[in-house]
């Protein structure tokens, strides 16, 4: 398999998860007192058009990858 048709569908993938979870969740320490700690989660929300220009650009890279293939 060539890598641009496996970077293509590592692509897709990563738009479609994108696009059904609306974003991803980072966690935070904020303060760490001894045995305590409070973190805190923060959502960072991504447009879904990034997620299709992801999903589009992958298509394209497996595209290109099977017709160089022949």
């Amino acid at each position: 398999m060539r890598a641009s048709v496996l970077v293509g569908i590592i692509l897709i993938v990563a738009g479609a998860a994108i696009y059904f979870r609306a974003g991803f969740t980072t966690r935070e320490k904020v303060i760490g007192v001894g045995p305590l700690s409070v973190s805190a989660e923060e959502e960072h929300p991504v447009a879904p058009w990034i997620a299709g220009a992801v999903v589009i650009a992958g298509i394209a890279l497996v595209a290109a990858g099977a017709r160089n293939k022949n």
